[in-house]
């Protein structure tokens, strides 16, 4: 092909783009949506936002529109039926508990996702949207410790989601960083949990991470910015604790996120303020200097340890005596309990792998169906990829009942040299192992038959890299 030949080609099918670009930004308000993108590649939608937070809640709301509004009509009933409290109590805990720990510049960003929406026709408020951002927080922390307030027992108490490493010095290929994270959720929720951001705010860093549609922080926790730090997390499972004057969990995080260039930025961010919403094992690394850290953040129990040799893991276990005893109801010496039998394996793999670790290897780990406790191959509810939906026994670290629709749905997993290019790998779906179809599972399952309009099918798709673009247009 001659290139000079075809120069005026190229130049009408650009003009014809930017023709097409204009006419779409029409729609909503175009000085606000300048810059942010939306793509869609195996189940995921990637979108990049940037600049102010009027800019950056807009483009969200705008841009995901129809995608909050559905996951907002699913949480809805769903809530409802399974923490015995319905939106209105939800909403009203938003406004009169969290939205004066909000910090100025994430109030005003939810606002816009508002406005965002309202320009797509799709209705919502405020505080539908800060309800969405606690859904970790106010069911599964509040709730319970409302309920023991009152001297109810407990409707519901923190879940036990995801299996995670993070692995650096003599335990990898290279001595740098590798990471990987598993998101276990029921599917409800987790089919909805599809969104990659490109995040370039006006301050702070720039980061790349997972995401639930209307949600301003990754929630699932697997993100890496633009100074260096790959994080994520594990849930503590049978935590017990909250302060309704603390600072919303979903806040603190997204602010350490964004204004953390070091490990000790990020400890010091979250504990500022702490509620106690979302207690979990954090895991951290600094591609700068190869250190990673494991951070155990209860309400008023915390740890911290740190290595340039060695490896962390994570199954919703919790490691400190005192957190343990003083803060959660877990049983250490459960060995056939999910968190303990993953993290089990998990001591396997990282001894079996040890020197061998890389970012191929880790999309093997996250996927792993190793039954420890059973010593057996299938993915079941104790195996690191997770499916309860196939267990007659039901798991009661997270009060999911036998055969609930539920375990993981993505993986994610990162290197030091992906993370300095702003990159990371994501997969939808349970690997090695057979993928949901609601349909039948509701067939043979009447007893959920409550969920017929809620469920979605969920295929295992391919792994797919993902980059933030380039420049930031902020």
């Amino acid at each position: 092909m001659r290139r000079i030949g075809h120069s005026w080609t190229i130049l009408a099918i650009l003009a014809l783009m930017a023709t097409l670009s204009t006419a779409a930004l029409a729609e909503g308000d175009p000085s606000r949506l300048r810059g942010s993108t939306r793509s869609e590649k195996d189940g995921w939608i990637f979108v990049h936002l940037e600049g102010a937070p009027e800019r950056l809640g807009y483009q969200h709301g705008y841009l995901l529109a129809d995608e909050i509004g559905d996951l907002l009509r699913v949480t809805r009933p769903f809530l409802a039926r399974t923490t015995r409290h319905d939106w209105s109590f939800y909403r009203k805990a938003s406004e009169e508990m969290l939205w004066k720990g909000i910090d100025d510049e994430y109030r005003r960003e939810i606002d816009a996702i508002v406005e965002g929406m309202a320009d797509r026709g799709v209705k919502a408020d405020r505080w539908d949207l800060v309800a969405l951002n606690a859904i970790m927080e106010l069911p599964y922390y509040y709730v319970p410790w409302l309920d023991k307030k009152a001297g109810k027992t407990p409707e519901t108490h923190p879940p036990g989601n995801c299996s995670a490493f993070i692995a650096t010095g003599s335990y990898t290929t290279d001595g740098k960083i590798v990471m990987g994270h598993n998101n276990w959720t029921g599917y409800i929720i987790g089919t909805r949990w599809n969104i990659v951001f490109d995040l370039a705010p006006e301050n702070g860093q720039r980061f790349l991470m997972d995401g639930l549609p209307g949600v301003i922080t990754s929630d699932d926790d697997f993100t890496v910015n633009s100074a260096g730090l790959v994080v994520t997390e594990t849930t503590i499972t049978q935590f017990e604790g909250w302060d309704p004057d603390g600072k919303p969990e979903f806040v603190r995080s997204r602010k350490a996120l964004q204004y953390s260039k070091s490990i000790d930025d990020f400890v010091r961010i979250m504990l500022e303020g702490n509620n106690g919403g979302y207690a979990n094992d954090w895991l951290i690394g600094d591609i700068k200097t190869g250190e990673i850290a494991h951070f155990e953040l209860g309400l008023k129990e915390h740890t911290l340890k740190r290595t340039k040799d060695g490896s962390f893991v994570g199954s919703n276990f919790p490691e400190g005596a005192a957190l343990i005893k003083n803060e959660t109801k877990f049983d250490p010496s459960n060995l056939g309990s999910s968190p303990n039998a993953r993290r089990k394996r998990w001591g396997q793999l990282m001894d079996q792998h040890k020197g061998k670790i890389d970012v191929e290897l880790a999309k093997t780990l996250e996927t792993d169906v190793h039954d420890a406790f059973e010593g057996k191959l299938g993915a079941n509810e104790r195996t690191l990829t997770g499916m309860v939906e196939t267990s007659p026994r039901g798991v009661p670290e997270w009060d999911w009942p036998p055969f609930y629709p539920g375990g993981t749905v993505q993986s994610k997993v990162i290197d030091a040299t992906m993370a300095a290019k702003m990159e990371l790998w994501a997969a939808i779906g349970h690997h090695n192992a057979p993928d949901f179809v609601a349909a039948d599972f509701l067939k043979a399952r009447p007893e959920y038959g409550w969920m017929k309009d809620l469920l979605k099918d969920m295929p295992s798709r391919p792994w797919s890299k993902f980059a933030a673009e380039k420049g930031d247009g902020r």
